[in-house]
């Protein structure tokens, strides 16, 4: 098969290409190489996938109309699409809501012609986020919960996400799945997520911020399960059913809320450093605590995560001090 995947530079798209050229497919892979973190970074993870003579980069951006009809003429065998191309981060909402809406909202839009103008579509699966939750208190998060009450722009742009999905799924039968990641973490991660900032800090000697006085939890997922997940849910394609849309959306995530101050105590261990505290009042569009209801993904794709944090963070320190020479 040729699949398309886009964000191909970001942290999971390039485990993503990297899984599916593995076994055999063929990648296009897409990606605008912006400098919302360390653009080397994203080369560096590019490169790692660009000796695969089955893999082929285009530099453009998903929200380009003009861009994405293109690659359709030039890839017209383009049989699935796996779009996590967006804009990431709740707090960054606060500050640039328009990248927000071109990257998350109109990407989308521009995605699902680009899949509508394929002729032999097989199976869509995109990108939401475990932020649709907003502020439910009710655990573990489930798919049937409401999630008409976002706390953030980058939520609300998600759960948009959703919504365009089932629309065009409905009126143009393309197979579509969505799914909602639950704070995703691993070697070669975002470096404005929390085991990249944390580990960054205890090596440098800096303070760490840790909001709401530490009183969080996050159903941290390894970036090898989450891989896993992605490729079963794209091999089953949602079937068209009476009077439904084939289009589903499931939880990924590990199922297992972590605090985040355990979270600390084993970068601590794994880096040899004591983290220097700082402790912060809850932010804007933050949530106190995220919990996957993954048992759709486990019933439809037989998804069992396998790595918790005392595994995972490991391996993320050992690769942060060889990706920066410690």
């Amino acid at each position: 098969m040729k699949i398309l995947v886009t964000g191909v530079a970001g942290f999971i798209g390039h485990y993503v290409a990297l899984a599916l050229l593995a076994r055999g497919d063929n990648v296009v892979g897409i990606d605008n190489l912006n400098d919302y973190y360390d653009v080397s970074l994203k080369e560096a993870r590019l490169n790692r996938i660009s000796e695969n003579k089955n893999f082929q980069f285009a530099c453009g951006n998903v929200a380009d109309s003009d861009f994405m009809k293109n690659l359709s003429e030039e890839h017209p065998q383009i049989s699935s699409v796996i779009h996590l191309a967006a804009q990431a981060g709740v707090r960054y909402s606060l500050e640039n809501p328009s990248a927000y809406i071109e990257a998350n909202v109109m990407g989308q839009l521009v995605i699902l012609e680009f899949c509508r103008a394929l002729k032999n579509i097989k199976h869509l699966v995109y990108a939401s986020s475990s932020s649709v939750y907003g502020g439910n208190t009710k655990v573990p998060f489930a798919v049937e919960d409401r999630t008409d009450s976002p706390i953030s722009l980058y939520a609300a742009t998600k759960r948009a996400d959703e919504l365009m999905g089932h629309c065009y799924s409905h009126l143009f039968k393309i197979p579509s799945t969505g799914l909602r990641f639950f704070t995703v973490y691993g070697p070669w991660g975002r470096p404005d997520m929390a085991a990249y900032l944390f580990t960054k800090a205890m090596f440098e000697g800096e303070p760490i911020k840790v909001f709401n006085n530490g009183d969080m939890k996050r159903d941290f997922t390894y970036i090898d399960d989450i891989v896993a997940g992605i490729l079963s849910c794209l091999d089953n394609p949602p079937k068209q059913k009476a009077g439904k849309a084939p289009h589903t959306v499931y939880n990924i995530g590990n199922n297992s809320p972590e605090p985040l101050m355990r979270f600390i105590e084993i970068l601590e261990h794994s880096t040899g450093c004591k983290a220097e505290i700082k402790f912060h009042p809850m932010q804007p569009g933050d949530v106190k605590a995220t919990f996957a209801d993954i048992g759709p993904m486990q019933r439809d794709f037989n998804y069992t995560p396998k790595t918790p944090i005392e595994i995972g963070l490991p391996k993320f320190v050992a690769w942060f001090r060889d990706y920066h020479g410690i």
